[in-house]
């Protein structure tokens, strides 16, 4: 079958690109401003890649168009398959019809951690030799890739609430029914697509749904909101996260215990960061023996798990400055990613963060930024494109906070104040204008400065491997 897929360049609809690919189809697509990494993963595939939304698309006369969320009413190339009467469908809807019917799917869904869980489970039955599939919102490092086929019965996917697309105002996980379910946590985000956490508790009530009887849900006690959607009705079997009398941990963040009902089941000793990714490693081990994996052989997985690009990633280090990426992007996010790094290490904590999600541009949860970003010593925030005041609200911070208009004077701040031993953590849900590549030479050039006016010459960098 020939598939032309319209907003490609998403890392779900590039997933969906890389599945069909792998599954025999032959695969093109379009989006606007074709960019990296997605492209070049794409074309390195050998799937073809046309800038734009140009109705003279229809040419290429696919047997199936298959439509991003990202695409709305109005766009050309839409409207054109529309009028002519082509055969049309949404990513998730695909994914289920051509790729789960028929498998074990493992899907995790929840407003925070989702690609860091569904990358540590895909990796746990990996390790374990059950070659899964996986379709993931990120690239883990242990593969290489954000999406395969894979060799056995077992699919992971990362089950995202947000829209399926234009035709489909549904979540996107409610075309998945999984046999196994991590409803990680749930708190009010996606505020262009959901009026209220009521809203969305809706849209995982459908989801618990689909799960079969004899099909597994694992879920936090402690979040309130998913205690309701378990109250509007569940038929499925439910393990409990984070509870005394089912599954928990106890230690540190980089060496606990998991334990079920009060007996030791696995020990994971590893370099992550913070108490949400034990929680995350937690709902990933219990997901796991669902599946048959037991959890003493999941743990020792953890142990060399690579973890996932732009999650606590260290994209460098300049004169004893280390440089990290991060996607947190809601309060609660990048208050847990501070948090983690605040507590390995004693050196400053220096938070850089661009508010660009729908939900943070419309200024939703503003008021919660402060007491989010407290923990850091310095914040530098960055404004560009806001219809709100960013300086105004990280006010409660002092001068601690620092808030920008461009980028050239983010970096520059940043590099004027960095120090030896501190931590630059960068945090976005976009490229950020490549502000970490900019931090790392302006620090380059701080240091070779340095070292000429002092007359030797400057140390050499330390980089990430």
């Amino acid at each position: 079958m020939k598939i032309h897929i319209l907003g490609i360049c998403g890392t779900f609809m590039g997933g969906i690109a890389a599945l069909a690919q792998a599954a025999g189809h032959r695969v093109s697509g379009c989006d606007a401003h074709v960019y990296p990494p997605m492209d070049e993963q794409l074309r390195a595939l050998g799937i073809e890649l046309i800038e734009g939304f140009d109705p003279a698309q229809l040419a290429l006369a696919p047997d199936l168009w298959v439509v991003g969320n990202a695409i709305a009413r109005g766009n050309p190339l839409l409207e054109a398959i529309l009028d002519s009467g082509q055969p049309y469908t949404s990513g998730p809807q695909w994914l289920a019809e051509n790729v789960l019917r028929g498998r074990w799917t493992l899907a995790v869904a929840g407003t925070h951690g989702k690609t860091t869980t569904s990358a540590m489970l895909a990796w746990i039955l990996e390790h374990c030799g059950l070659q899964p599939g996986f379709l993931i919102g990120g690239v883990p490092q242990d593969f290489g890739t954000s999406a395969r086929l894979g060799e056995s019965a077992f699919f992971v996917v990362e089950a995202d609430e947000y829209d399926t697309a234009f035709c489909d105002k549904r979540s996107k996980f409610v075309h998945y029914r999984p046999r196994t379910a991590v409803l990680n946590n749930l708190e009010f985000d996606h505020a262009d697509i959901f009026p209220d956490l009521g809203s969305i508790e809706t849209q995982f009530h459908h989801l618990v749904r689909t799960v079969p009887r004899q099909g597994r849900l694992l879920v936090p006690a402690t979040s309130e909101a998913l205690q309701r959607v378990l109250a509007r009705g569940c038929w499925s079997e439910v393990e409990a996260l984070d509870a005394a009398d089912a599954w928990s941990t106890r230690g540190d963040d980089q060496d606990f215990e998991v334990l079920w009902r009060g007996r030791v089941q696995a020990r994971v000793r590893w370099a992550l960061m913070g108490a949400h990714n034990r929680a995350n490693a937690l709902a990933a081990i219990a997901a796991a023996r669902h599946a048959g994996v037991p959890p003493e052989q999941a743990g020792e997985a953890l142990g060399v798990f690579g973890g996932v690009r732009r999650r606590m990633q260290l994209r460098g280090e300049v004169g004893g400055v280390a440089v990290y990426d991060d996607f947190a992007h809601h309060p609660s996010a990048i208050a847990t990613t501070v948090d983690g790094l605040r507590r390995v290490g004693t050196g400053r904590v220096l938070a850089v963060f661009e508010p660009r999600s729908n939900t943070m541009k419309l200024g939703v949860v503003k008021d919660r930024l402060p007491q989010a970003l407290h923990a850091a010593d310095l914040t530098f925030g960055y404004c560009g494109g806001l219809d709100w005041d960013l300086a105004a609200t990280l006010a409660p911070l002092g001068a601690r906070a620092h808030v920008h208009a461009t980028l050239d004077a983010l970096v520059d701040d940043v590099v004027r104040n960095a120090r030896a031993g501190d931590r630059v953590l960068v945090m976005s849900n976009g490229a950020f204008g490549g502000v970490h590549a900019r931090l790392l030479d302006a620090l380059r050039t701080r240091r070779a400065a340095s070292g000429a006016a002092a007359g030797a010459p400057a140390d050499p960098d330390s980089t990430p491997h």
